[in-house]
């Protein structure tokens, strides 16, 4: 039988401290700093900031998990860091527990530790709701065991990511090919302001049901990450029916019009029928002329070069959403090739996107076996007896 414990009775919990604001940076002074989900990767974290005066630590194998806004997701220190308020880091006892183990037992009770969270402006979760969650501890041979068997099945679903992300590093070697160098405008293309190729911008409305509707309205989210995921939506109120002009149809071009720093003007092509799902205020749906392809005007305005000219021109104060207005935005400029040429990249895109569709669908497939693999263990389906 295998013993159930609580984590307080296996590992010690270091709720995270932010430190003083002066006292972190980006220009590698001081302690590595992690403050929150947003420097979380698949298995180790994302240095971006350090910090001359760390206040709470966590240690090389610790687990962080993300205690505010989001709830629940786990990483594992790969270096001595200071921790942010958004922040625990977790220390097992590895004479009892591993550390690979506890951070899949933890990534199987992601739902569970998510619904724990309490609040009105963001949900959060305290040391003692870290203490009481329970976790199955077999021995450590079993727990070697289990942590060989799913990091296979994830190592599967890596190579998948990496061959996804192969085919979008060969679209934009082929986009560079054709086009060049667009900061230099090396190949002399007509350059013409964004205004000039688009006709109108069209946004929705932010509204959310309390239960299932029949049409959805696009999170933010759905576009911040250049492709576009229709899953990302929320039910809009029952007795809500959006303008004709507010749904999403395939062959659109979506733009985030307010976002954090990183994500502000981030874009997305609709590739694929999609039915009943709106626009938010936070995304424009960009009309497009005859003159400009939508998967070129697509794939440029997602160039770096673009997004950065993009944050110049958004507003908003230190630690807020920025913003864009529409005339800045239209005032940009864009290099205008001639038209078969954008069709031929276009065409391009189009056969990059089946072999990605059906990459996507085999990492689906992955995941799904990989979630019921962790569920089915960590249930006691699978110890051994």
């Amino acid at each position: 039988m295998v013993k159930i414990q609580r984590i307080s009775e296996v590992c010690e919990i270091i709720m995270g401290q932010s430190p003083p604001s002066d006292s972190y940076n980006d220009k590698g002074i001081g302690m590595p700093f992690f403050q929150g989900k947003s420097e979380f990767g698949e298995f180790n974290p994302t240095l971006k900031w350090y910090c001359t005066s760390p206040i709470r630590l966590a240690e090389v194998d610790d687990i962080l998990i993300s205690v505010r806004a989001p709830v629940g997701d786990v990483n594992i220190a790969n270096l001595n860091c200071c921790i942010g308020r958004g922040l625990a880091a977790i220390r097992p006892d590895r004479t009892k527990l591993l550390t690979k183990f506890l951070f899949y037992v933890l990534r199987a009770k992601k739902r569970e530790i998510e619904n724990m969270g309490t609040g009105s402006t963001f949900k959060a979760i305290s040391k003692m709701d870290l203490a009481n969650i329970k976790i199955p501890v077999p021995n450590i041979d079993i727990q070697n065991k289990i942590v060989t068997m799913l990091d296979k099945a994830q190592e599967l679903i890596e190579k998948r990511k990496t061959q996804i992300e192969a085919l979008d590093q060969l679209t934009q070697s082929v986009f560079l090919e054709m086009f060049g160098d667009i900061r230099i405008n090396s190949k002399k293309y007509k350059q013409v302001k964004l205004n000039e190729v688009i006709t109108k911008i069209t946004t929705g409305k932010s509204l959310a049901g309390e239960g299932i509707s029949e049409y959805k309205v696009l999170k933010t989210s759905a576009v911040s990450y250049k492709f576009f995921k229709q899953n990302e939506v929320k039910y809009l109120p029952q007795d809500y029916v959006p303008p004709v002009s507010h749904i999403v149809n395939k062959g659109d071009v979506l733009v985030s019009r307010m976002n954090t720093s990183e994500l502000v003007g981030a874009a997305a092509y609709v590739f694929d029928e999609i039915k009943n799902i709106a626009l938010p205020d936070r995304i424009w749906k960009l009309h497009y002329s005859r003159k400009i392809n939508p998967i070129f005007l697509w794939y440029f305005i997602n160039q770096s070069y673009f997004r950065d000219k993009v944050t110049d021109i958004a507003t908003g104060t230190s630690g807020s959403m920025k913003n864009i207005s529409q005339k800045k935005y239209l005032n940009l400029s864009i290099l205008l090739p001639d038209i078969s040429l954008q069709n031929k990249f276009a065409e391009f895109v189009y056969k990059i996107q089946i072999e990605k569709d059906k990459m996507d669908k085999g990492l689906i497939e992955l995941n799904n076996i990989f979630n019921s693999l962790m569920q089915r263990t960590f249930n006691g389906k699978l110890f051994p007896k």
